[in-house]
């Protein structure tokens, strides 16, 4: 199988292009190329595929080999993978995804692909969508208790299911403990993305990500839109926000007019390669 390494602020995939390669149990290979000891080494793997209904289809899997419905970081690499390669010459394309056809903006220079817009679509703040059960429409600063402590958490979808909360110090926080409890919480049917989020001021805000079937990983774009739409609706900032990532910054902005959600990075290539598989 021959394979392309790529990250979106240090969230790396492996990618396949299946216009040329053929996947029987793709589940199977996402856990034996994410092992960083055995493996490739990444969050997970992401398929581009031909569409029918967009210039291309992003079919991604997490590092445990469970389906993900949409990955803001990995759709970019999935643009720049496009572009790059020659899978296509328009520099604002389309992308199906299981979570619906997203469109992107190309930034290009000396013919390669550096930086990626996205059109998040509309934010999900519906309780029973996300899903999450909580006997309220909305969950926005609800308090709950995980893991023995309290916290006030607001829940988005992006695609998605992601319950932010915030707190003081996120460099310090034992999100490998904190992060599982509330990853399989029984409020989350099917299971959560935890954003914990610090407000540096109304256009900043800094976050580590616990992401369901990956663990913690360096940037989660989907989170970063979920964090910024949470930062908004509970007053702490203003519609544009810098969200700071561990592996580095996404530009996030709710057009509340058309209430949609565009996210804006960079896309990397680190290597490409082959494997037995």
């Amino acid at each position: 199988m021959k394979f392309t390494k790529m990250h979106g602020i240090g969230n790396d995939y492996v990618y396949v292009n299946c216009f040329e390669e053929h996947l029987d149990d793709p589940a199977k290979v996402a856990v034996a190329v994410s092992d960083r000891h055995f493996g490739i080494g990444s969050d997970g793997l992401i398929l581009i595929k031909p569409s029918d209904v967009a210039d291309g289809k992003m079919e991604m899997y997490n590092a445990d080999g469970s389906m993900g419905a949409m990955c803001g970081n990995g759709i970019r690499c999935v643009a720049k993978y496009m572009y790059d390669y020659g899978l296509t010459d328009k520099t604002s394309i389309s992308v199906e995804t299981k979570s619906g056809i997203k469109y992107l903006d190309l930034k290009v220079e000396n013919k390669k692909v550096t930086e990626v817009k996205v059109n998040m679509g509309a934010p999900i703040l519906e309780a029973e969508k996300i899903p999450v059960l909580a006997g309220t429409e909305r969950v926005i600063g609800l308090p709950v208790e995980i893991g023995e402590k309290p916290w006030n958490i607001t829940c988005v979808s992006m695609g998605n299911p992601h319950a932010v909360t915030y707190i003081e110090d996120v460099k310090h926080l034992e999100i490998e403990k904190i992060g599982p409890q509330f990853e399989n919480h029984k409020m989350f049917p099917d299971r959560v993305n935890t954003e914990f989020a610090h407000v540096i001021d109304r256009h900043t805000v800094e976050m580590r990500v616990w992401e369901r079937g990956s663990g913690e990983t360096l940037a989660c774009g989907t989170g970063a839109c979920a964090t910024a739409v949470a930062s908004i609706l509970n007053g702490y900032t203003e519609d544009e926000v810098t969200v700071k990532l561990l592996g580095g910054d996404l530009r996030i902005f709710w057009d509340r007019n058309e209430n949609t959600v565009y996210m804006t990075g960079s896309a990397t290539t680190v290597f490409e390669g082959t494997i037995e598989i």
